[in-house]
């Protein structure tokens, strides 16, 4: 059991002691005026895997090689060394900053891309902002126009595709919010603003059946001098969506608001027009 303890004991001395060290190395080299040493040891921390480090001592020599041969490396590594911490915000940056500099650089293509999809990893699920995700699809666009054979550009139309998907669902939803509440009036506009900007959809049925609704539903509770026009529009729009969907789970709904809207029109003596 002594031994044991002993053996423990050592064994957590030793690794308090690596840990001093190799601390004590990090900071010596954060302190020396040696750049060239700063320079060789950054890139051996990102070798290492320890990029916090590499990161810190990359912050501190990039300004002193700026306009020198080895200043593209300083940063490009500098951005990855943030990008491999999980700062995509910061490497995202850095990227686009250098891809702006340096536009001779072996490090050019990998950094337009990478600056890309730092926007796409910051890119929010879609009842957020969508501010990084519109900054996302901008930069892949321009990375495939730039580098249209590059071997990134396959996985940056898959990128481009989900980022799409993403706004049209953050059109759809906000859309819905005011069908949801009732509003009939905004979610007609809203509505039909979603399938002018997005007209291949996925959500394209169930919007045109909630353009339906809103249309009758708006028209229901109108007074009645505006009510023959809304009905007419209700079944403008109930044309519309069976010549779409002839065959949908919304079809019998969608009928009934059609039924309803016609017999109002046909007890007032007001042709329906059918388009």
């Amino acid at each position: 059991m002594l031994k044991k303890a002993v053996s423990i004991s050592l064994s957590f001395l030793f690794s308090a002691s690596f840990i001093f060290f190799s601390c004590s190395g990090y900071e010596k080299v954060l302190k020396s005026d040696d750049y060239n040493l700063k320079y060789a040891k950054a890139f051996e921390y990102y070798g290492e895997e320890e990029y916090l480090r590499s990161g810190n001592v990359f912050d501190q020599i990039a300004p002193v090689f700026r306009g020198t041969k080895k200043a593209d490396s300083v940063y490009f590594f500098q951005a990855m060394s943030y990008f491999k911490q999980a700062n995509y915000e910061i490497a995202g940056h850095y990227f686009q900053l250098f891809t702006q500099t340096y536009g001779n650089s072996p490090f050019v293509e990998d950094a337009a891309f990478y600056e890309a999809y730092c926007y796409y990893l910051s890119s929010p699920r879609p009842e957020l902002d969508q501010t990084n995700t519109y900054q996302a699809l901008d930069a892949l666009r321009l990375f495939l126009i730039r580098y249209p054979k590059s071997k990134r550009a396959e996985e940056s139309e898959k990128y481009i595709t989900e980022l799409r998907e993403k706004i049209i669902k953050k059109s759809y939803m906000g859309a819905k919010t005011y069908y949801d509440l009732e509003d009939y009036k905004a979610s007609l506009t809203a509505l039909n603003s979603s399938l002018v900007d997005y007209p291949e959809t996925q959500y394209r049925e169930e919007i045109l059946y909630m353009i339906v609704k809103s249309s009758y539903m708006l028209a229901f509770n109108s007074i009645e001098s505006k009510q023959p026009e809304r009905f007419q529009d209700t079944i403008d729009e109930y044309y519309s969506f069976i010549a779409e969907y002839p065959v949908s789970k919304f079809s019998k709904d969608a009928v009934l608001m059609y039924e309803n809207a016609s017999n109002y029109l046909k007890t007032r003596n007001i042709d329906v027009i059918k388009e």
